[in-house]
């Protein structure tokens, strides 16, 4: 029966719902419909078709059923035609027609009787949703809602027999499954209960009855009715107890639980509390009290509870809820969390659009939690791919539209709350049909159309040659002519159609202002064909379509993706074990693994070279996290890195034992331990407790532990003998184990136990005996013994006692005072302390004896400094010591300072750094410049002067800033020429080598989709021709040295002029101005004219002969200087013999020999034999290899930073160095970038700082030989080994003041591989010089012979010295050649002509 009533009830609800809704169907209100129909508000023709209103008066929503009832899920859908309704369940189509149960009434609602629901046969339960349809239109979905079927009843909890005191709360408990608890009601002695302000049925079927009176005694049931037979609980009895004899203590009864709800929904917070006297019940949210009173929201329920109606987001947070019965206070708390269903913020709106056009329906909605959101058009899911994507998360982006893409759109939002529902409609029109005005925000900007009704008129005819004039891997430019209909076409606009080959849907692209004709398209695929047509329009319509034309962007290099599933775990605790799988590699397979790993909380990450997919990494550091990835590399170079995994690395025991041990003696029988855990180096894992051991100083076998467990670091010690001295250790523990154990430490128990509530007494004398630096101090303890005392406290000062304060043992009887200041009066007191305090101060003055000690005498300085460049920004300084023993072994507490600067900017100040050994490491320096370091040696209060000085110049690196000031300028008379100025980058970190010029018409393009114009040299100009007229160009610059790229400037822009005159009728010619000249040879200049390879030759003839000649002079010059030297001079000097570089003195018995560590450089004066012109001292030359085993790759940065911009640098040096747009149409520019190899060895200068000059370089000839492709390349004429010793030829100008001179060490060569690998992205600047003839940039400091194995010449030049330095020089020593050395130098001139001869008549 009450099923019965249940379903009438339910079915008459359903029909009057159903009436009002035809009502509403037959009489719509006045503007609803203009109101949801988005219609324009004029139409733009007779043609244009408007919006169709249609949509959802009534949407189903979520239902709670029982067994065997009726149910009715609403729905009405508004449209004109009427639509035909149809339901899903569970994203399937229902066949109404022949289902008995369930119907479709007129409205469009889903009417099912008799519901089914059983434990193994579920029909009816489920997800439905209501689709609406009408043919000429589309169609729409509603929300989704959920059909709940309640099960059969099952008791979780039944009531319990219980005894109350009259006035308290009683609780009886009933729960059941969640989805019956509306269908609980309580029955009291089998009668039904009623319920009232008293006795309340919480939410989830708990009976609460407060204020208990006797007549509420008696035996409760509860019983669930839904549908079928009722089901009672067991029944339990209520008994009223008189007032106890002893106060029971206040309990709670039923504490709140923290809850979830829906805004607008209504919460209960349970709260019951027990106790005598009967408590009141109060609540606070977030540490405030709640107001009862003053909201309507708020209702304090019987026994307590907390009421929350029509919550708002607002309401979440922390409830506390109070029970104080004046005798004690008890409290329980809860949180509240609130939900909220999905709103719109912003609706999609409808959309005109014509076919090939790009749109975007927008949709922004919010709600808890944050809701996600998907599309349906006409029904159906909307699967993203290439023509349909989700941007900006919630957005719907259509490309390319084509006709079949008209219809209803809706946006559909769901979270764990609810789901929600929004519909826009789309329209395509004929593209001779203008688009009417419209919200902007519903179309792209790449397909915003400046269209206007059209005119009757002639149309234009198709553009002519359409070119795809620049190709990359993911856009292309397009460029046309006119059409024949309207040559000039100064008012025309173009739309570019394309597609992939094969799909039907096409996209557009219009130009950006009348009368352009080049249209670049991007966010192409690589290695993909498109057919591209352009189609011009007038004020009357569009015109004839172009021929298709089919286009291929190229493949892009393509570098293997993240290794999958990377894992690391830990195997011991010093190694773990990282897996991974293969990653996706386009087309190359993987080579190699590289696997870096890092230790948590440094910067400095290490990486090893694996072939597997797994890797054990032994020898790390225990119970240390470490972090890991991986990386691939293909034939194109490294892959994407895979994201960072985190492990720990396996604990063990300590490693060391705890720390700072200490004892104190409480009394005579307990003594107290005091420690520091390990250092967190050697906890290696967690420390669980310490132990401790402790024995009797007297019997060492018998050992007593104990056990600390947790992080305390004290411990006392109980029940020890009087008057006995013990032995106490600790060491750690962890889970693994004990650690390494402390020393034993001793103390001794009190004979008896002292007084310790009072401070001690004064002690009873205090002696002090004053010396230079210290003062002894000693003393006698208190004369009162039965006082504890725990120490000393000696506190001294100039003149004040309080200066400085130390404490010592109360078993100490004197102390030394230390680094106290000679001939000074010091004031001292002694304190006596224990537990309570200090005691009663003792006063004593004294005054340090005079110094009396004589100076030291100074030491002597270190020698034969050395500066040894490491790397960028280290250097290592090395020196002697001539006051240690000949093993250079320091057994004393001397120690050295090293002190360096440089001299730019010139006030620079010195910085200094201490050392125990004869080298120190330099870091933190500047790159490519040079240091002057000197070194100076203190042994206690001695200390030397200042060594003599030692100079290096730290390699170069790659340019850390962008090139300066850049500027476009237009050419004057030529409007499609332009000229592109800089200034070097204020970093450059060496020898700029040259400049790399990127443009482009887009900049938001991706730079390797630039055009790219190489800048060879430091030269500070570049040219730029053929470029396109009024048109925007964004120029970036790039500086290089040696060591590779720096960072580009920012874009600067620059429009073209405008025409001033036509070139001709459909064709261009280049500017050649009126001071252009002939090409004078088939490479680039330094300004981008060619010159002749005939000139090239000339000149190479006339600068060796002109050095040739130079030197023959020389060398007769010296000669004829020798004979006039008299016999007598001959005697006094040394003869100097240079052999492979190396000069060997004989100097004058009485000379001092110094250590093998010295040289004489008195004996040798060289002038530099070239200057650099650089006017900066701190730009070098880059020495050029001389040899293939000098050459060195580019370092991987470099390597690494080509691969990602995916450009493929080829040379082709007989273009033009100025670039035209229209020579690469339908190519992609293909050019070679020279990178300068990076320098074996960095010439290292030790010379005194008064008198420095760079020296310079050293650098071979090459020749040029032309590889199959006509791309130049160069290879180097290997030289004997022996040729290595002309790089360590003297070239600085040294004049010393001192016979013992430091000396220089050739830099330690960059490690790397010693083979030339042609197969690198790069060339060597080197490789151009045969070509370019930069003249500038080619400093010879010496001639090799060419092809043979033969030691270079030594050229030696004296210099003219000054005239006080003259007569010194002539007295001192001089040098002379000796004849058969003569004879070799000129046997060595001819070998040299031979091979000149050799080069002319090549």
């Amino acid at each position: 029966m009450a099923a019965e009533r249940g379903a009438r009830r339910l079915f008459s609800t359903s029909s009057l719902w159903l009436y009002c809704l035809l009502l509403l169907l037959g009489r719509p209100a006045p503007g609803a419909a203009a109101a949801r129909s988005g219609s324009p508000q004029q139409s733009a023709g007779a043609s244009i078709r408007t919006f169709t209103p249609f949509y959802f008066l009534v949407e189903p929503v979520d239902t709670l059923s029982v067994r065997g009832s009726s149910v009715i899920l609403n729905c009405s859908a508004y449209s004109e035609p009427s639509p035909k309704i149809e339901w899903k369940k569970d994203g399937t189509f229902l066949n109404l027609v022949s289902d008995d149960r369930r119907q479709l009434l007129p409205d469009g609602s889903l009417f099912i009787s008799n519901v089914v629901h059983s434990k193994h046969n579920k029909p009816d339960e489920g997800y439905y949703q209501c689709v609406a349809t009408v043919d000429s239109l589309g169609t729409i979905v509603s929300r989704t809602a959920k059909l709940t079927v309640a099960g059969l009843p099952r008791f979780t909890s039944q009531p319990e027999p219980s005894s109350v005191y009259a006035g308290n709360s009683a609780i009886l408990n009933c729960e059941v499954n969640a989805d019956l608890v509306p269908f609980v009601r309580w029955e009291q002695n089998r009668q039904p209960l009623l319920l009232d302000d008293r006795v309340i049925k919480l939410p989830g079927g708990t009976l609460v009855i407060s204020n208990v009176t006797e007549g509420d005694g008696g035996l409760y049931r509860c019983v669930v009715e839904s549908g079928g037979p009722p089901k009672y609980s067991d029944e339990a009895e209520l008994k009223v107890l008189p007032d106890p004899e002893e106060t029971p203590n206040l309990i709670f009864l039923k504490q709140p639980s923290s809850l979830v709800r829906v805004v607008g929904q209504s919460a209960v917070l349970p709260c019951v509390a027990s106790g005598l006297p009967a408590p009141t019940m109060r609540w606070m949210k977030n540490e405030e009290a709640l107001d009862m009173e003053g909201s309507e929201r708020l209702v304090l329920l019987a026994g307590g509870s907390l009421e929350i109606s029509d919550i708002t987001e607002d309401d979440a947070g922390t409830y506390f809820c109070i029970a104080d019965n004046g005798n004690e206070t008890i409290e329980a708390q809860a949180e509240l969390t609130v939900q909220a269903q999905p709103e719109f913020l912003k609706q999609p709106a409808n959309i005109y659009a014509h076919e090939s056009m790009d749109i975007v329906f927008e949709c922004e909605v919010t709600g808890k939690p944050t809701p996600t959101v998907k599309w349906v058009k006409n029904g159906d899911m909307v699967i993203p791919s290439d023509y349909f994507k989700i941007v900006k998360e919630h957005n719907l982006q259509v490309l390319g539209l084509v006709k079949s893409d008209e219809g209803f759109y809706q946006c559909i939002a769901e979270n764990d709350v609810g789901n929600a529902q929004a519909g826009a409609q789309l329209i395509i029109l004929e593209h001779d049909v203008a688009i009417p005005t419209l919200p902007p925000t519903s179309l792209t900007s790449a397909t915003t159309d400046h269209l206007a009704p059209a005119t009757t008129g002639p149309l234009p005819s198709a553009p002519r040659d359409v070119v795809a004039s620049l190709v990359s891997t993911r856009f292309i430019k397009l460029t046309w002519r006119t059409p024949a209909s309207d040559p000039h076409g100064d008012n025309l606009t173009y739309s570019v159609f394309y597609t992939k080959e094969g799909i039907a849907r096409e996209r557009v692209e219009n130009t950006s202002r009348p009368g352009e004709m080049q249209v670049t398209i991007q966010n192409l695929m690589p290695a993909t064909v498109y057919i591209f047509r352009v189609v011009a329009q007038n004020k009357h319509g569009s015109g004839e379509s172009s021929a298709p034309l089919r286009v291929e962007t190229q493949p892009e290099v393509q570098l293997p993706g993240p290794a999958p599933n990377i894992r690391a775990y830990a195997t011991s605790p010093t190694s773990i074990t990282v897996t991974w799988e293969t990653p996706l590699s386009g087309n190359g397979e993987i080579q190699n693994y590289k696997l870096y790993y890092m230790e948590k909380g440094t910067d400095k990450e290490q990486d090893v070279d694996i072939s597997s997919h797994s890797y054990t990494l032994n020898g790390l550091k225990k119970y240390t996290e470490y972090s890991f990835r991986v990386v691939a590399y293909n034939k194109h170079g490294p892959g994407v890195s895979t994201q960072d995994v985190a492990v720990r690395t396996l604990s063990d025991v300590p490693s060391a034992a705890p720390q700072n041990l200490s004892l104190e003696v409480r009394n005579s029988k307990s003594i107290m331990i005091h420690w520091q855990p390990p250092s967190p180096a050697t906890q290696n894992g967690q420390i669980t407790g310490y132990k401790i051991r402790y024995r009797k100083a007297s019997r060492k076998s018998d050992v007593t532990e104990t056990l600390v467990t947790g992080t305390q670091l004290s411990q006392l010690i109980e029940g020890l003998d009087r008057g006995t001295e013990y032995n106490f250790r600790v060491a750690a523990l962890t889970v693994n184990g004990t650690g390494p154990a402390t020393d034993w430490l001793s103390t001794e128990t009190f004979e008896s136990d002292l007084d310790e509530t009072r401070v001690p007494e004064v002690p009873s004398s205090l002696h002090v005996r004053p010396l230079v630096t210290s003062i002894v101090v000693s003393w006698t303890p208190p004369e009162n013994q039965n006082i504890v005392v725990r120490g000393y406290a000696i506190g001294y000062g100039i003149g004040s006692p309080h200066a400085q304060t130390i404490k010592v043992d109360y078993k100490q009887r004197y102390y030394t005072i230390e680094n106290l200041d000679p001939s000074s009066h010091y004031v001292i007191t002694l304190k006596a302390f224990n537990n309570v305090g200090e005691g009663i101060p003792l006063y004593e003055s004294a005054v340090t004896r005079p110094h009396t000690v004589p100076d030291p005498t100074p030491m002597m300085p270190p020698v034969g400094v050395q500066a040894s460049i490491l790397s960028h920004d280290t250097i290592r300084i090395t020196w002697a010591d001539n006051s240690l023993p000949k093993h250079q072994k320091i057994t004393d507490s001397r120690y050295y300072t090293v002190r360096w600067k440089t001299n730019i900017p010139a006030n620079t100040k010195y910085k200094n750094a201490n050392a125990t050994t004869l080298s120190y490491l330099v870091t933190g320096l500047k790159p490519n410049t040079l240091y002057e370091f000197s070194v100076m040696v203190t042994k206690g209060r001695r200390s030397s002067t200042w060594s003599m000085t030692a100079h290096g110049t730290t390699f170069e690196l790659v340019p850390t800033s962008p090139p300066k000031d850049v500027t476009v300028v237009s050419k004057e008379g030529k409007p499609r020429t332009i000229i592109v100025n800089w200034q070097p980058p204020s970093e450059a970190n060496g020898k700029i080598t040259g400049y790399i010029i990127y443009y482009s018409t887009d900049v938001n393009a991706e730079i390797h989709d630039w055009v790219i114009e190489p800048v060879v040299g430091n030269r500070l100009t570049h040219q730029i021709q053929e470029l396109t007229l009024d048109t925007p160009y964004y120029f970036k610059i790039q500086a290089r040295n040696s060591k590779g790229m720096g960072p580009m400037s920012e874009a600067v822009q620059f429009r073209t002029p405008k025409a001033s005159g036509s070139a001709g009728k459909g064709s261009r010619l280049p500017d050649l101005g009126s001071d252009y000249k002939p090409p004078m040879s088939g490479s680039n200049s330094p300004h981008g004219s060619p010159t002749s390879p005939l000139d090239s030759n000339m000149l190479l003839v006339i600068i060796v002969s002109v050095g040739v000649i130079t030197i023959v002079v020389v060398v007769i010059i010296a000669v004829f200087c020798t004979r006039r030297t008299t016999s007598h001079q001959k005697k006094k000097r040394a003869a100097c013999k240079s052999v492979n570089g190396s000069h060997k003195y004989k100097g004058n018995s009485k000379d001092v020999k110094p250590p093998d560590l010295w040289i004489h450089h008195e004996r040798l004066e060289l002038k530099p034999i070239d200057k650099s012109p650089d006017p900066n001292p701190i730009m070098t030359d880059t020495p050029i290899p001389r040899n293939s085993q000098d050459i060195t790759p580019i370092d991987n940065s470099m390597d690494s930073n080509i691969h990602q911009r995916r450009n493929s640098y080829r040379g082709h040096e007989s273009e033009d160095s100025m670039s035209t747009l229209a020579g690469r149409r339908g190519m992609r520019p293909k050019m070679m970038m020279p990178f300068d190899s990076q320098p074996p060895q960095q010439s290292v200068r030790n010379t005194p700082s008064t008198d420095t000059m760079p020296a310079s370089s050293s650098q071979t000839c090459c020749t040029d030989h032309q590889d199959p492709e006509g791309a130049t390349s160069s290879s180097y004429l290997a030289s004997s080994q022996e040729e290595d010793s002309g790089q360590s030829l003297p070239t600085a100008h040294v004049r010393p003041s001192h016979p013992l001179k430091s000396f220089a060490v050739p830099a330690i060569p960059p490690p790397g591989p010693t083979t030339y690998d042609p197969a690198l992205p790069s060339t060597p600047l080197l490789s151009q010089q045969a070509l370019n003839h930069h003249i500038h940039s080619v400093k010879t400091a010496s001639i090799g012979t060419l092809g043979r194995s033969r030691p270079p010449m030594p050229v030696v030049v004296p210099s003219a010295p000054e005239v006080q330095e003259t007569t010194r020089m002539l007295e001192d020593s001089e040098s002379s050649y000796e004849p058969d050395e003569l004879t070799k130098e000129m046997a060595h001139l001819e070998g040299l002509m031979k091979d000149l001869n050799a080069i002319t008549t090549a």
